[in-house]
């Protein structure tokens, strides 16, 4: 969606620039024209237009669906970036979770269980052996071996038993932390791709008039191209030129009444800017002696917008009071 400004045909224009003199009643009026700023309004990405929900004059309320444009990839983007969510969070869970599962700890468990047996066998051939050798019946040889043999079943059962201590223990801190920054990021590209999928279905960002519709459902529409032109009543402005010895009895805020054929009364609008850069007169209309003199660009705005059309010229009077018949 961009911003534009919508003016007149240059013959209205040049009309409108014209400094009136005085009216019947002699109270200064000065030629202007009415002026749109257009907001146009089109998709973030090139794709192919499936539909149109809009006609040119359609009055919009905000949200309002306006079109939507092709959105398979997008969609394909989506799902991808779903299950690279699932992946992500499925690592988080294994990491944070035994490093081995139940069924490989009962393995280590059948192991503590044999090497438990052993032990208990070593330990009483140890004993055996020392009674023997107590009573001279038994060699030193028999002994040192149930020594060893004990030795080592017993270091075998500790071995066990710190595999299954390190089979249920979670992973490093550093590596569930760096699960957890993955499982972000892969969440947030998928946020990224729903966004982009659902912005392929275009709504009105304000309240106004459809004034023109450049595309049509099955054309090519290139990124930031607008489909349609779109006027809220709030973008209607007067544009009007004063003269230098105007300027001083002006300000922004200041009350003053617009007419126009066919308006009836007056409008009311307010000043909402004054040029600080004074231009001259166009040489087209006015004499060599005209030509000289600077004016200034004043811009008014009004909330009767309805009762204006873009383009139309109209007179602006710097009375003090507005609502007057024309």
């Amino acid at each position: 969606m961009s911003r534009r400004v919508f003016s007149a045909p240059m013959a209205a224009v040049s009309l409108a620039l014209l400094l009136a003199g005085c009216n019947g009643t002699g109270e200064p009026r000065y030629q202007g024209w009415v002026e749109a700023e257009l907001l146009f309004v089109g998709p973030d990405e090139a794709g192919r237009l499936e539909t149109l929900n809009v006609r040119e004059g359609d009055a919009l309320a905000v949200g309002a669906p306006v079109f939507a444009v092709d959105s398979e990839l997008q969609a394909a983007d989506a799902h991808a970036a779903s299950a690279a969510v699932a992946e992500a969070r499925a690592r988080l869970s294994r990491l944070q979770n035994a490093q081995q599962r139940k069924e490989e700890v009962a393995v280590l468990q059948a192991q503590e269980r044999r090497a438990e047996s052993a032990l208990a066998l070593s330990t009483a051939e140890l004993e055996r052996q020392k009674t023997l050798a107590e009573k001279g019946f038994a060699a030193k040889a028999q002994l040192d071996t149930a020594t060893a043999n004990f030795n080592r079943d017993r270091a075998a059962l500790e071995e066990v038993r710190r595999q299954i201590d390190v089979a249920r223990l979670a992973s490093r801190d550093e590596d569930i932390a760096a699960a957890r920054e993955s499982l972000a990021a892969a969440e947030a590209r998928k946020a990224a791709a729903e966004t982009r999928r659902a912005r392929r279905h275009v709504a009105s960002p304000a309240a106004g008039t459809v004034q023109q519709v450049y595309y049509r459902p099955g054309e090519m529409v290139l990124a930031g191209r607008p489909v349609i032109a779109l006027l809220p009543p709030g973008n209607i402005k007067v544009r009007f030129f004063v003269p230098e010895a105007v300027l001083r009895t002006i300000a922004v805020g200041r009350e003053v009444r617009v007419h126009c054929d066919g308006c009836g009364n007056s409008i009311a609008a307010r000043i909402s800017f004054i040029a600080r850069t004074a231009e001259f007169t166009p040489p087209v209309i006015y004499s060599l002696e005209e030509r000289s003199k600077l004016v200034f660009l004043v811009e008014a705005r009004t909330q009767e917008s309805e009762r204006l059309r873009v383009g139309q010229p109209v007179s602006v009077a710097l009375g003090e009071t507005a609502g007057r018949a024309q």
